[in-house]
């Protein structure tokens, strides 16, 4: 069984700051992290592959520096990690990310199953994930809690909705996107980690993965962000001190005019 978990950097930080020409978030430089929801898609790929055996791809889209990530994967149970970077993947929505990973995805091979977290904390889109099974042309089921049971190139498993759980009977291969109640995970052992720093991630360019130009990064995004902000909340304290019945005496004054005013 081959199984291809796709994993996001995301800051590690409050703190971000956005390129006032492209307005895409700067991520040189940044403290970077795996993105929270795909360590559940990893570790319910390395149950798959204790359970019944598997080998594990992990791919992302960034920058050079995210090779470190995909490192991270490998400590976490990832048996290779692949990095396609380019400058030209670079100010991808969701419709181009999806497109770029279907393409560097289409370059593994044959596989059984795609997992992704449910969304990345820098986005909140949750779109990639459905975009990436369309572009593929595969099946694909979202919000995924619980895996029952992977046989005769079907999956059943437990969908979460805001009305309690659908049972789901998918067929390989397909994605899922998986959400944190399917498992807790784990944390890396002393001797994978030294196994994964000395790991070789796959670097993979635009051209290597025959993408198309007008549909990868800024060109290929329909959706850009034309402008960026910082809410100003604006709060009014008024003290209002006296007597208890002063108190409650200057307290109607006050929402009485307040009220006149919002006639």
């Amino acid at each position: 069984m081959k199984i291809i978990v796709c994993v996001k950097q995301v800051p590690g930080t409050n703190e971000v700051k956005i390129d006032p020409l492209t307005n895409t978030i700067i991520r040189e430089n940044v403290p970077a992290i795996i993105n929270p929801f795909d360590t559940y898609a990893i570790e319910e790929a390395v149950r798959i592959k204790e359970r019944s055996g598997a080998f594990i791809y992990g791919i992302s889209m960034g920058i050079p520096a995210a090779q470190e990530m995909l490192k991270e994967a490998i400590s976490l149970g990832i048996d290779k990690g692949i990095l396609m970077t380019d400058r030209k993947f670079a100010g991808a929505d969701t419709l181009a990310t999806a497109y770029a990973l279907s393409k560097g995805i289409e370059k593994i091979g044959e596989y059984d199953l795609i997992i992704c977290g449910r969304q990345a904390t820098d986005g909140d889109t949750a779109q990639v994930g459905p975009s990436l099974a369309r572009t593929l042309n595969i099946a694909y089921a979202t919000d995924i809690s619980r895996i029952i049971e992977i046989n005769n190139n079907k999956m059943h498993c437990l969908k979460i909705t805001d009305d309690g759980y659908e049972e789901i009977l998918i067929k390989l291969p397909a994605l899922i996107t998986v959400v944190k109640e399917i498992n807790m995970p784990r944390l890396p052992s002393i001797k994978s980690m030294k196994t994964a720093k000395k790991s070789i991630i796959e670097i993979v360019d635009f051209q290597y993965v025959e993408a198309e130009e007008n549909r990868t990064g800024l060109k290929g995004s329909p959706t850009q962000v034309r402008k960026t902000f910082v809410p100003v909340h604006k709060v009014n304290n008024i003290l209002i001190e006296g007597t208890v019945e002063e108190k409650a005496d200057k307290l109607s004054e006050i929402l009485l005019s307040l009220r006149m005013e919002v006639k």
